[in-house]
């Protein structure tokens, strides 16, 4: 009910103009107050905040501070998935090649094959898929070997016009410097070592180009968005909307970045969120839960539009 109840608030038009010292107040359009509510929950937590969203049906957008360039932490393995799709099209490699993992392979971090043991094998495919559902950063380290590196990725966003989008580590090399660093918050503050650089719009923009089947091609377009519905993460889009099927693909280096990129699907409506954040120092919980709150009003207002 509580819901129905807000998107009920959201959709519904003033009977009669409010007055104010004799004047009247303009009335918000139902997208103004989704907008106004998004911003109330990202004033509730202190941090960077990025948010673009997008009905890919009527065209309707929010954007807050949607082209500022931050921090993407492993939503930018939806720009290396992309390349290695582009790559496989070409003839570079297969999605059926097959890959033996050697000792050095593992990095720490998100995923699980740096529990298996050396000598075990997976396909192509079986790489992209765990990089995408589980964020694998050793899958991520191979494949960006596969692909030529973090340049060749920028270069392909480049191709797409998406110039913001900047691929800038490995996980190897990326561990290695936090390790050097005296904290973990010290790395962050001196801001010298991002994984991975974009914007909240350009995000959105890669994403609708996916959904629509202009990504590489229709087939590989498609392959990719089942990969991103098979997330395992739920904690940020996810957390509170119910009804949508929701490829998605999240970045995290809490408390300090809370990234998640994905669309809401349903009854023939696809609608973009892409919200970035950083520059955050309280809790972790705190800050997924605002992006589950944002997500929430989106979800809601778009479940009762026309």
């Amino acid at each position: 009910m509580k819901r129905i109840a807000f998107a009920l608030a959201l959709m519904a038009g003033l009977t009669a103009s409010a007055k104010a010292g004799g004047q009247a107040v303009p009335q918000q359009t139902p997208l103004q107050r989704l907008q106004a509510s998004i911003e109330r929950t990202t004033r509730s937590i202190s941090a960077a905040w990025g948010v673009y969203v997008k009905s890919l049906e009527t065209g309707e957008e929010i954007a807050l501070d949607a082209d500022r360039q931050m921090e993407t932490m492993s939503t930018i393995k939806i720009p290396l998935m992309v390349e290695a799709f582009e790559q496989i099209k070409a003839g570079t490699f297969k999605l059926t090649d097959k890959y033996t993992f050697a000792q050095g392979d593992s990095q720490p971090g998100t995923g699980t094959i740096q529990r298996l043991d050396p000598g075990a094998v997976m396909t192509v495919k079986d790489l992209l898929t765990m990089m995408i559902i589980v964020s694998d950063n050793t899958a991520t380290e191979v494949l960006y070997r596969m692909v030529g590196g973090p340049d060749a990725v920028t270069r392909r966003m480049d191709a797409l016009g998406l110039t913001k989008t900047r691929a800038m580590n490995i996980p190897s090399k990326w561990f290695a410097v936090l390790r050097a660093a005296p904290s973990t918050e010290q790395f962050y503050r001196d801001g010298k070592n991002p994984f991975g650089l974009s914007t909240p719009r350009e995000m959105g923009r890669l994403l609708e180009m996916m959904e629509r089947g202009t990504l590489v091609d229709k087939a590989s377009s498609e392959l990719m968005l089942q990969m991103m519905r098979g997330q395992l993460y739920r904690t940020r889009i996810p957390r509170y909307v119910t009804g949508y099927r929701i490829p998605h693909k999240t970045g995290d280096f809490l408390p300090y970045v809370g990234d998640d990129v994905g669309m809401l699907e349903a009854q023939g409506k696809t609608i973009i969120v892409s919200i970035f954040t950083g520059n955050h120092f309280g809790s972790g919980e705190a800050l997924e839960n605002a992006i589950g709150l944002v997500a929430k009003d989106v979800a809601d207002y778009f479940a009762y539009r026309p």
